[in-house]
């Protein structure tokens, strides 16, 4: 039991504290450390949190955002990922699903979620 207890303190250790409340729905911007060769930039990934899987240390956020000529992109990140600088949200949006995968089949006006208040 010992090396339980060592793993989980470990985890606790990598958690971040500063994170703020994030549920699918909401658009958020998130800052994102990238490493090209020996150089180091931040790029910023803004669009939709379209699910949300693991827990604790383990937890990631699938973000899709509308790319150039309309193309959806979506990425996994990591929410504890030593990687990831800052996150924050733009809006919430009103939701009754867990995971939005219907949203990844309409484009235009049904697309849209109406904004929490």
């Amino acid at each position: 039991m010992a090396s339980v207890d060592l793993l989980r303190a470990i985890e606790r250790e990598q958690m971040k504290e500063d994170l703020p409340e994030i549920t699918p729905g909401d658009t958020v911007r998130l800052h994102f450390r990238i490493v090209e060769g020996d150089r180091e930039r931040t790029q910023v990934f803004e669009g939709l949190v379209m699910g949300m899987r693991g827990s604790q240390s383990n937890r990631t956020i699938t973000i899709r955002r509308i790319g150039a000529h309309g193309v959806g992109v979506e990425r996994t990140f990591p929410l504890h990922s030593p990687r990831m600088e800052s996150i924050e949200v733009l809006r919430h949006s009103h939701v009754r699903r867990a995971k939005l995968y219907f949203l990844r089949k309409r484009q235009g006006k049904s697309a849209r979620l109406r904004q929490k208040r």
